[in-house]
């Protein structure tokens, strides 16, 4: 009798099925995650983004200037309230100065969401169309910048005028009056106040940002003028607003 052949079915290696299996979980997890943060409300999604803007932004003090560790969320509170002390402190200070100087309706000094704001009309730092600093302001602009040298908060000066049309060999409109005169008012914080200029921007806005009445002649002379501001580091926080 012939023998019957007897065929032993091979048995195909399925330990693959395993890792792959885990692959398609992890994949599925990672589905439901992303599904999940399209469903966030806007509201919250606006909160984490304004939180991540203000840990990420240059140049906004969240950044150590001198270094590269950011400063914990839990801390900013507390670093809030210390600057708006520090800033009312210093309001103080040069408001005491303005009325010692006898400048009190021709300069004011607010704190606002930006940070400290000094305004100073244009007849207490030059002569009328020109845009040199002169030299009776010398004394209280350096005062300024003796009360802001311990700070490291950048400083933007800005430069407005009235709208009555200016062209002259100098200046052909009231945009290159109001600039010219926001980089004399820097220069000298910078020349003779030794500020760092890398704390400094400059913008001029001419007569295209009145805050009074341009149609009164007080008007007029309230918008022609030049702003300081020593700009916050640390935002306050809406309910401290």
């Amino acid at each position: 009798m012939s023998k019957k052949k007897v065929h032993h079915e091979e048995h195909v290696d399925e330990t693959w099925l395993i890792p792959y299996a885990d692959m398609l979980t992890l994949l599925l997890a990672l589905f439901i995650v992303m599904f999940a943060m399209s469903q966030l409300d806007n509201a919250k999604f606006q909160k984490v983004s304004e939180q991540f803007n203000i840990i990420f932004s240059g140049g906004s003090g969240v950044l150590e200037k001198e270094g590269t560790s950011l400063i914990p969320m839990e801390d900013l509170p507390s670093l809030n309230k210390q600057e708006d002390d520090i800033m009312e402190q210093i309001k103080e200070d040069i408001e005491k100065e303005i009325k010692g100087n006898g400048y009190s309706d021709k300069v004011s000094v607010t704190l606002n969401d930006e940070g400290l704001g000094i305004s100073i009309q244009d007849v207490v730092l030059f002569n009328s169309g020109k845009a040199d600093v002169l030299p009776g302001v010398h004394a209280m602009l350096l005062h300024v910048s003796d009360i802001v040298k311990g700070l490291d908060n950048d400083i933007k000066v800005v430069g407005h005028t009235d709208d009555i049309p200016i062209n002259t060999p100098q200046f052909r409109s009231n945009w290159d009056l109001s600039a010219i005169r926001a980089i004399n008012v820097m220069n000298f914080f910078i020349d003779n106040g030794g500020l760092n200029p890398e704390r400094f921007s400059i913008q001029g806005f001419g007569q295209y940002s009145p805050k009074y009445d341009n149609s009164t002649v007080e008007g007029k002379a309230k918008n022609r003028r030049v702003e300081i501001v020593v700009i916050r580091k640390y935002p306050l926080e809406q309910d401290e607003k």
